[in-house]
């Protein structure tokens, strides 16, 4: 699977919390392929929005989903999965874009 994290600028341990994640993810069975970030806040202008999504519909930005599709595509992976918890309509429209179930890890989580 392709573990996805979306982090402000200002966190400044998103190395840490990708790591964590993964281990998780692995403690569960899963084999994580590829990880990727999306970060909020880097760019000019976007530190006023450093705390909201760059799409409510993606939570990411056009050009990060279509990376992580391609990730998914090389990788032949099965999964997405996103640090960050996901609304359902995120989900929803995830899933569809990215040819294969999204989640967050907090979903999964409560689940289990």
């Amino acid at each position: 699977m392709v573990l996805v994290g979306y982090f402000s600028a200002k966190e400044k341990k998103l190395a840490e919390l990708m790591a964590s994640a993964a281990d998780e993810l692995a403690a569960r069975g899963a084999h994580v392929v590829r990880q990727i970030v999306q970060r909020r806040g880097v760019s000019h202008g976007g530190v006023r929005k450093m705390s909201l999504p760059f799409s409510s519909r993606t939570l990411l930005s056009y050009g990060k989903v279509r990376e992580v599709a391609e990730a998914c595509e090389q990788a032949d992976a099965d999964a997405v999965i996103f640090v960050a918890s996901l609304t359902e309509r995120q989900r929803r429209t995830l899933t569809i874009m990215l040819g294969r179930p999204a989640v967050g890890l907090p979903d999964i989580e409560s689940v289990s």
